[in-house]
């Protein structure tokens, strides 16, 4: 086993810091599918909307960020399935594919391969960078849950914008500059080592 470090191979993941094998691998896509399962349960619900605000989103997009984009896909693949399996880790303890939030976890899935790939360009070096990776990972995330949730709710594109997507901007706005400063934080540690 060989450790790989963040100086050490450009296009390094904050992963990729670890001892690399498989088990490691293993353990990151359990893990990631973990925390997001936690961070769901995190969820206060929004007068006049089905989706609540959780830390869910922000969780799948540092996963994706932290992993890469394999391991972080998969990661929230095997959140996304062992949910629709019957976990209860999807928002406030559901489980199942027919919850009209649904759409923004299959937008997660897509979201955290999408950060992922920009963080191996060294998106989360910087916060500016980091900053932009994660609101074009929110900017996913909508573009699959909006639409899901005007189908599954049986609303106008115009309804689920204003509930599913308006009230949570300024939230979405405090997890980039948490990110801006957690991510490349972590970086500059990693490098002192």
């Amino acid at each position: 086993m060989s450790t790989v470090t963040a100086t050490a191979r450009p296009g390094a993941v904050l992963a990729d810091l670890l001892p690399t094998s498989r088990v490691r691998d293993a353990a990151l896509v359990v893990g990631g599918a973990v925390l997001t399962g936690l961070a769901a349960q995190v969820a206060v619900p929004v007068p006049g909307s089905p989706v609540p605000v959780t830390g869910q989103t922000f969780a799948a997009l540092l996963v994706g960020t932290a992993l890469g984009t394999r391991r972080g896909f998969l990661s929230l693949a095997l959140y996304a399935l062992a949910g629709v399996a019957g976990v209860p880790w999807f928002a406030d303890g559901t489980s199942g594919a027919g919850s009209v939030s649904f759409g923004y976890i299959l937008g997660m899935l897509l979201a955290s391969a999408a950060v992922g790939a920009l963080a191996r360009r060294g998106a989360d070096r910087s916060p500016v960078r980091m900053a932009g990776t994660m609101v074009l990972g929110e900017a996913i995330i909508y573009a699959v849950g909006v639409p899901y949730l005007a189908l599954a709710a049986h609303m106008s594109l115009s309804q689920a914008v204003a509930a599913g997507l308006t009230p949570f901007l300024i939230g979405d706005l405090l997890k980039a500059a948490l990110a801006m400063g957690a991510l490349p934080t972590a970086w500059k540690f990693a490098n002192k080592r």
